[in-house]
């Protein structure tokens, strides 16, 4: 009796081996059916479809205070923009946007860069950074090679010009 039972139990967990292998096959399977080697290779991306940037969270700045004229403020901001718009079409700046309701957090680049130090010199060609309206911190970031083709769907699906 003990003995078929301990052969049973064998045999279920054979069964259960085999499925788990088969579902894991399938899924593999389909993953891979999807794959495009072509746009991964165009993208940057690792075997996991990753890739590294620089994060840059903007930070309110020493001068943000200081600078009230609007005319200035605005002529700033316009010039905060453009440079968006300019690192954005040279493939350097990937994502952009403000942070709602977050206090001294003002916003985020990730910049499709090595380093850094690369990343400091292409914000300090914003004017509003270099005014001291914002300040920047940076960390490395890994994230979806995927991240790379919001640029080109934005410009799909943006109604109005910043």
């Amino acid at each position: 009796m003990k003995s078929t039972v301990l052969l049973l139990s064998f045999v279920l967990l054979a069964a259960c081996q085999a499925q788990k292998s088969q579902n894991t096959t399938e899924t593999s399977s389909a993953t891979t059916s999807q794959y495009n080697s072509a746009l991964a290779a165009k993208l940057g991306a690792d075997p996991y479809g990753m890739r590294s940037y620089i994060f840059a969270t903007l930070l309110t700045g020493p001068n943000d205070a200081v600078i009230t004229d609007e005319a200035e403020r605005a002529e700033l901001f316009k010039g905060h923009f453009a440079n968006m718009g300019r690192l954005a079409e040279e493939g350097k700046l990937v994502l952009a946007g403000p942070f709602m309701e977050a206090g001294e957090k003002r916003g985020l680049f990730i910049l499709n860069v090595e380093t850094i130090d690369e990343a400091e010199a292409l914000v300090q060609s914003d004017p509003s950074i270099a005014a001291g309206i914002f300040k920047v911190e940076f960390v490395k970031y890994y994230g979806s090679a995927a991240l790379m083709q919001v640029n080109d769907v934005h410009k799909t699906i943006q109604e109005k010009e910043i």
